[in-house]
């Protein structure tokens, strides 16, 4: 069963070439890993840990149930209908051109943002290590990976499987040292035992003020685990490595960042001055590892270069998407002989690149305050997921179509996922440091909603 779609361009954006299908499951899997775990993981996760201390599982935990079920949803939807345009085209289809045009565009913006927020990073680490100047480290490596992407699917998903799979192994390795030296078994840790979850404080030193800033903190972390659905639409069977792929990639997703912050929580105190220089770090230097700071500085280079080579990638698609639904430049959906959307490409790494070389040469960084633009992204997303499924599984339900997958205890658990993910939200306007961020970020999305309106009233009139 296919949910109906009737777009008069398609054939005219169809025209110009479709997209490969050269990726196959593996690929697919580590592509949304890829896209998960960046620099904000090894890095970012100590902020989390410092709002709420241990209690910071507890707001991962939640963030999960409610990213378990988010997925859950788009598995229904993506097996129904596989598309490039994933929860954009099926906003279209149960809402309507402004819905899918409005969320499309912002997570196209969301990505050209991520792309050169990961190189400032890469480039400042290359850069150190090189003695060269960091702009001209992210340009080169912006404009080595937007080749990469330009010349086949198939060469992106092999390097993005490679880059995955190092951040992998590193992840697996960094718990299995963790375990060992909560059991007193590694004779360099300088720590054993898991007391620190109830010493320095208590388990939720914080309170619930922190749980909850934590909590928000901890829903971003996981952005990223969709783009499993847009890339699954280049492979031969997107139905089935659909189901296989995000079956996979939420568990070990789960299984990599409770894993981890486990660890670091049991080894580090929560408000150990370590936390500073980063988790990971902090965690590896309280286990007595050699060259932890080049160790982790190692491995964030690779997990940045992975998540960034999958910003443009993910960026691309939605673009092409949006071109086929005639809410972009119609040349976005022009495509080369190997089936790759060239003209998206290229917009998506300029657009990444004007905002890089301005960070650097502004008299002030320009990506600081764009950020608050996309602060509440995640949410946003999983809310229009969780509208659509509602619709689409209802006009279904109606028309007596069969579902390939199916979200349980309908409509039940569908308007509780709706109901929480309300519920973040309102959280990020009463939790003290996202306000602005909510405010932003939601005129942004205000305004894309009103074009969109416009748009759709030209197409009836």
């Amino acid at each position: 069963m296919e949910y109906q779609l009737d777009l008069p361009s398609e054939k005219a954006a169809a025209s110009h070439g479709a997209l490969s299908k050269g990726l196959s499951s593996r690929q697919i899997t580590m592509i949304s890993i890829g896209g998960v775990i960046g620099a904000g993981f090894f890095v970012g996760s100590a902020s989390a840990i410092s709002a709420a201390g241990p209690a910071v599982l507890v707001s991962f935990g939640i963030a999960a149930v409610l990213v378990v079920l988010v997925m859950g949803m788009l598995a229904e939807l993506a097996t129904a209908n596989p598309d490039t345009g994933s929860f954009s085209t099926y906003a279209q289809q149960a809402m309507g051109r402004w819905a899918g045009f409005s969320i499309g565009w912002l997570y196209w913006w969301f990505y050209v943002l991520v792309i050169p927020l990961e190189a400032i990073v890469a480039s400042d680490i290359l850069g150190g290590w090189l003695g060269v100047p960091s702009m001209a480290v992210g340009v080169v490596l912006i404009v080595g990976l937007t080749l990469t992407n330009i010349l086949s699917v198939k060469n992106f998903g092999t390097l993005e499987y490679w880059f995955s799979l190092i951040k992998v192994v590193t992840i697996l390795a960094f718990i299995g040292l963790g375990v060992f030296a909560i059991s007193g078994l590694l004779p360099s840790s300088s720590a054993s035992g898991v007391g620190h979850l109830w010493q320095d404080g208590g388990f939720a030193p914080t309170g619930l003020p922190g749980i909850a800033s934590a909590l928000v903190l901890a829903l971003f972390s996981f952005t990223g685990m969709e783009i499993v659905t847009i890339a699954a639409a280049e492979s031969e069977d997107p139905r089935a490595n659909i189901r296989r792929a995000i079956r996979s990639v939420v568990w070990r997703m789960l299984i990599f960042y409770f894993g981890s912050i486990f660890v670091i929580v049991a080894l580090v105190a929560w408000n150990s001055p370590r936390l500073e220089v980063g988790s990971f770090q902090s965690a590896l230097e309280v286990m007595g590892i050699p060259g932890a700071a080049g160790i982790i500085q190692a491995v964030i280079l690779v997990g940045v270069a992975s998540t960034l080579n999958s910003a443009i990638f993910t960026a691309s698609r939605m673009g092409y998407s949006l071109a086929v639904r005639r809410d972009a430049p119609q040349s976005w959906a022009q495509t080369t002989a190997n089936g790759v959307p060239k003209v998206s490409i290229f917009y998506a790494s300029a657009g990444a690149l004007i905002l890089l070389v301005a960070n650097y040469t502004l008299p002030q960084a320009v990506l600081v305050p764009l950020i608050a633009t996309i602060g509440t992204i995640a949410l946003v997303m999983y809310l229009v997921i969780a509208v659509s499924q509602v619709i689409l599984r209802k006009r279904a339900i109606a028309e007596g179509r069969a579902l390939i997958v199916k979200f349980p205890l309908f409509p039940a658990l569908s308007y509780f996922t709706l109901a929480a993910i309300v519920s973040f939200l309102v959280l990020m306007a009463v939790v003290p440091g996202h306000q602005m961020e909510l405010l932003v970020s939601s005129v942004l999305t205000m305004v894309l909603v009103i074009i969109g309106v416009i748009l759709q009233k030209r197409d009836r009139g």
